[in-house]
C-alpha cells in the first residue's frame, strides 16, 4: 500500500510525557499462586495514551483483549512520551529485572528520526535490545513505523527496513507498520488528534488489530 503523508508522522512522538507503567501485579504470599507472565511494552508516546483518556490507548485495549479470552498474563506498560532507543536501551535492563516478562514489545525509534538521529545508531540500539530481552528469555515482538514522504524516498525506505532488518538477524517477531490503516489513509487527519501528531481514541482499536495477530502467538499457552 502506498504510504501517504500521513501528517508527518511526526508520529509522535517528541514531547515529553508522563510514564503511564502500570505496575506489575506481584505474586501472593509464600506457597501462594505465581504471578502471571507478563508482556512488557517498551513505547513511545503511541503507546503511553499522550492526550487520551485514561485506559483508551491501545494497550489497555490490550488487556482488554486478554481479559475477555480469560488469557493468564499481566501487561506492563513501560512507554514514556518522547523516548528514543537509546532512553529504551538504557532503561530495558531494570525493566527486564524487574518484571522478568515472557513477551517484550519494542516500539521504537519514530523519535529517533524525527531529531535526525542516525539510522545505523537506531537500529543498532534496537538489536541490541532484542538480545537483552531474548537472554532474559522473553519473546520479542518490534513495531515497525515509516516516515512520510516529505523525510525523502530513501530516507523512507532505508528506516522502514531497519525494522525488517533487525527482526530478521535478532529472529524476532515483526508488525511492518503499527499504523497501518491510521496514518496512511487518504484522510489521515481523521484519526489523529488535533496536534495532527498522535493517533485519536477511535485508532486505537485499529492500531492493537495491527499487533494483536503476532502477539498472540507469542503469548505463554
Amino acid at each position: 500500500m502506498k504510504r501517504r503523508h500521513f501528517n508527518a508522522l511526526a508520529l509522535a512522538l517528541a514531547l515529553p510525557g508522563s510514564w503511564t507503567a502500570a505496575q506489575a501485579q506481584t505474586a501472593g504470599s509464600a506457597g501462594g499462586p505465581a504471578a502471571p507472565p507478563a508482556i512488557l511494552i517498551v513505547g513511545d508516546s503511541l503507546s503511553a495514551e499522550y492526550g487520551l483518556r485514561r485506559g483508551t490507548g491501545w494497550v489497555a485495549l490490550l488487556e482488554q483483549r486478554l481479559a475477555s479470552e480469560k488469557r493468564r498474563a499481566r501487561v506492563v506498560n513501560a512507554s514514556v512520551s518522547g523516548e528514543t532507543t537509546s532512553g529504551g536501551r538504557s532503561r530495558l535492563p531494570a525493566l527486564l529485572r524487574q518484571h522478568q516478562p515472557a513477551v517484550v514489545v519494542l516500539e521504537l525509534g519514530g523519535n529517533d528520526a524525527l531529531r535526525g538521529l542516525p539510522l545505523n545508531m537506531t537500529r543498532d540500539n534496537l538489536a541490541d535490545m532484542a538480545r537483552q530481552a531474548r537472554a532474559a528469555g522473553a519473546q520479542v515482538l518490534i513495531l515497525g513505523m515509516d516516515m512520510p514522504p516529505n523525510y525523502g524516498t530513501a530516507y523512507a525506505r532505508e528506516f522502514r527496513e531497519l525494522f525488517v532488518t533487525v527482526a530478521r538477524e535478532q529472529k524476532t517477531a515483526l508488525v511492518p507498520f503499527f499504523l497501518k490503516d491510521v496514518a496512511d489513509l487518504a484522510d489521515p487527519t481523521s484519526l489523529f488528534q488535533n496536534d495532527r501528531i498522535h493517533p485519536n481514541e477511535a485508532a486505537q482499536a485499529t492500531m492493537l488489530a495491527n499487533v494483536w495477530p503476532e502477539l498472540r502467538k507469542l503469548l505463554p499457552r
